[in-house]
């Protein structure tokens, strides 16, 4: 979903439903496989790709990947989102809502107070759908941390099962990296009851080096892109992580 953000990468239904076969032949185990409240089309893409793909159980693992869709924190995105990926065997639905001061102030016009209570009123509706959610505190690596802490506290009460942090514009370096992924391992509550994950862009060519930098420090997902292929300067590249994995066992 996220490499198909780069200028010129977009695809169509048809085009989204062969790649989602070639990443479940990959092993790859989640597949982010669109945004379904952006257009009909893309609805309908993580609709067949969730009937498809989602019964795969010829992969690697011999387990089908799980289908998962964006939406925003809106009542009607995840809507979408659970109509597109009620079909697959495993659907997952991954919202998300800003939580820096930046993005706060001049994006959403709204207080901390106001995120807090759209966070979990958000994912409790995700939740009273789809037993997996997925959540994400867009741009975590600009927020103050204990606003960050609070944030990622409520959306484990609300239900979600995955917490992903990224670093949205590319600005973070491995070791503030590191920073704020131990911060949170060990200052959220409730954290035990859910995976992290990571979401890195490459704006300042680091996106590898985060990824890997979380999952040294208790991150148990690395969101990538085949190519790094993104917006902007792209995301991390899944061919780097799978080598580095292989490589520096």
């Amino acid at each position: 979903r996220d490499g198909e953000q780069s200028p010129g990468a977009t695809m169509t239904s048809r085009e989204k439903l062969d790649v989602a076969k070639s990443l479940a032949k990959l092993g790859v185990d989640i597949i982010e496989a669109g945004f379904p409240a952006a257009s009909p089309d893309d609805l309908e893409a993580v609709r067949q790709i969730s009937k498809l793909v989602g019964h795969t159980d010829t992969t690697p693992s011999g387990r089908s990947p799980i289908i998962c869709g964006l939406a925003r924190a809106t009542e009607m995105d995840i809507e979408k989102s659970w109509e597109a990926v009620q079909h697959a065997k495993v659907g997952r639905i991954h919202t998300f809502l800003a939580t820096s001061d930046i993005h706060m102030e001049h994006k959403l016009r709204m207080s901390r107070d106001e995120v807090l209570k759209r966070v979990d009123k958000m994912v409790r509706y995700a939740r009273s759908m789809c037993e997996d959610i997925e959540f994400s505190p867009e741009d975590a690596g600009r927020s103050d941390p204990l606003f960050l802490y609070e944030v990622l506290a409520v959306a484990i009460e609300a239900g979600a099962t995955t917490l992903t942090i990224p670093d949205t514009v590319g600005y973070t370096t491995p070791d503030e990296f590191v920073c704020l992924i131990t911060g949170i391992t060990e200052n959220t509550k409730g954290i035990e009851n859910a995976i992290v994950s990571v979401h890195c862009h490459n704006d300042l060519g680091l996106a590898t080096a985060n990824s890997l930098a979380g999952a040294q420090n208790g991150a148990r997902q690395i969101e990538v892109a085949i190519n790094g292929i993104g917006e902007r300067a792209g995301n991390t590249a899944l061919e780097e992580i799978v080598m580095t994995l292989i490589t520096r066992k």
